[in-house]
């Protein structure tokens, strides 16, 4: 059974996705994305991956600090995402509400596909089981040159597990990005993330001007 309803089954809300690297400063944004629409009258739930959820949450935990393989890894991204689909962005779409995700499954393409090179055959295997349809109606992605990212996060924060990888790896996370997001290009919009947050503030509206959102 999909999770996608159909338009006479009740009101169709709108699945937004945040994407981009490590740094790229998507979470200076998020808020101000989600006060445009509060503003307008809608409901906004604001969410994250892996995360959501208290079991997702807990699997969040996990996959940021505690050493294990590609596949283990995942495989809980993957889990964490099912809960998440089910208890969170589902129920709120159903309802009409719109739904602003800080990255969805572009960013498993990305980080276990291109990072960490895992099969991209096996991902969209697992993609259509645990999503059943669902794909965001706009994805913003931050795209940011390694090097800048690795700049802000040193001065931001202790890195985790990911946030600890090498120029090399996230070179390969921007390049898996870049592929994802070739393939669809007609639900992304990419925010040149190296100019300054006004900036990269009057993308996003433009962007959203252009949907008529």
């Amino acid at each position: 059974m999909s999770f996608v309803s159909s338009p006479a089954s009740g009101p169709r809300g709108r699945f937004v996705t945040i994407e981009g690297i490590d740094g790229a400063g998507k979470s200076t944004q998020v808020e101000r994305i989600a006060a445009r629409w509060r503003d307008a009258g809608l409901e906004v739930v604001r969410t994250r991956e892996p995360g959501g959820t208290p079991l997702a949450e807990r699997l969040r935990e996990l996959v940021l600090h505690q050493p294990m393989d590609t596949l283990t890894e995942t495989l809980l991204v993957f889990a964490a995402r099912r809960d998440h689909l089910r208890e969170v962005v589902e129920p709120a779409l159903a309802r009409g509400a719109v739904v602003l995700c800080d990255r969805f499954t572009d960013a498993t393409f990305a980080y276990q596909g291109g990072g960490r090179g895992f099969d991209r055959a096996v991902l969209a295997q697992l993609e259509g089981w645990v999503q059943q349809g669902r794909q965001p109606d706009l994805t913003f992605w931050f795209d940011l040159a390694p090097e800048i990212a690795a700049r802000r996060r040193a001065a931001a924060r202790a890195p985790d597990r990911f946030e600890s990888e090498d120029i090399a790896f996230f070179t390969a996370v921007r390049a898996g990005y870049a592929q994802r997001f070739d393939a669809t290009p007609q639900r992304v919009a990419r925010i040149d993330a190296e100019v300054g947050p006004e900036a990269v503030a009057a993308q996003i509206d433009a962007a959203l001007e252009a949907r008529g959102w």
